[in-house]
């Protein structure tokens, strides 16, 4: 709201200019009948210094320019959103490998690729694979390993050979330094993307394995198999 004017007709661009800032909702039609107001209601005998009043407009125009610009940039925002998401939909049917710690296999005995990534050297490195039901699985001790990608294969087995049926199992790696102290890793999962949701306020792809990640933790993506 315009501040009150006095008798003295000593006004200033401040009022008017701030009342626009602070109300997005205000536009040029409205400012020019508040100016208009300002005019009948000053002083006849002191009227408003001419400087003071080109200064006023201007201070208008280039707030009104700045709100133009803005309005445009989030125009732009909104389309480029737009079509990133239309992008990540199309993802949907695809194979994907995101960070990750659930890995999948189909009970046939094909096993499934099991990579992860170590911050630096580890002396000891363990892997360990429970099922949906925290059962213990299989144990693969793969000793030391160089900082970086760690590549191998889990056969589908369990510590005795047995085949094991298809689903999800939960991987866990304890890496140690030669200090004895622990070595971050990185996991990955790698399943079909099944959908995509926005409510987060970012894309998350919702993977056939039951793994939700966002978009950030995409690592790579191949047709399905």
């Amino acid at each position: 709201m315009v501040d009150s004017i006095s008798g003295s007709g000593t006004t200033t661009a401040a009022p008017l200019t701030s009342s626009l800032a602070g109300n997005k909702a205000m536009g040029r039609d409205e400012f020019l009948k508040l100016l208009v107001a300002q005019l009948r209601n000053q002083d006849p005998l002191k009227p408003q210094d001419g400087a003071q009043f080109v200064a006023e407009l201007a201070q208008f125009s280039s707030l009104e320019q700045s709100m133009g610009i803005n309005e445009r940039l989030d125009l732009m925002m909104a389309q480029t959103r737009g079509l990133a998401n239309t992008e990540v939909v199309s993802l949907v049917g695809k194979q994907a490998t995101v960070k990750g710690s659930i890995l999948t296999i189909d009970g046939g005995g094909a096993g499934a690729p099991l990579n992860f990534t170590l911050a630096g050297p580890a002396e000891e490195t363990v892997v360990s694979i429970r099922d949906q039901n925290g059962r213990l699985v299989r144990t693969l001790d793969v000793g030391a390993k160089s900082a970086g990608m760690v590549r191998m294969q889990w056969d589908g087995r369990d510590d005795t050979g047995v085949v094991q049926p298809a689903g999800a199992y939960v991987v866990t790696i304890d890496a140690k330094s030669s200090a004895g102290t622990a070595v971050s890793v990185t996991q990955e999962t790698t399943s079909v993307v099944e959908g995509v949701s926005f409510d987060a306020g970012y894309p998350v792809l919702h993977l056939a394995n039951g793994v939700k990640a966002p978009v950030s933790d995409l690592l790579k993506v191949a047709t399905a198999k």
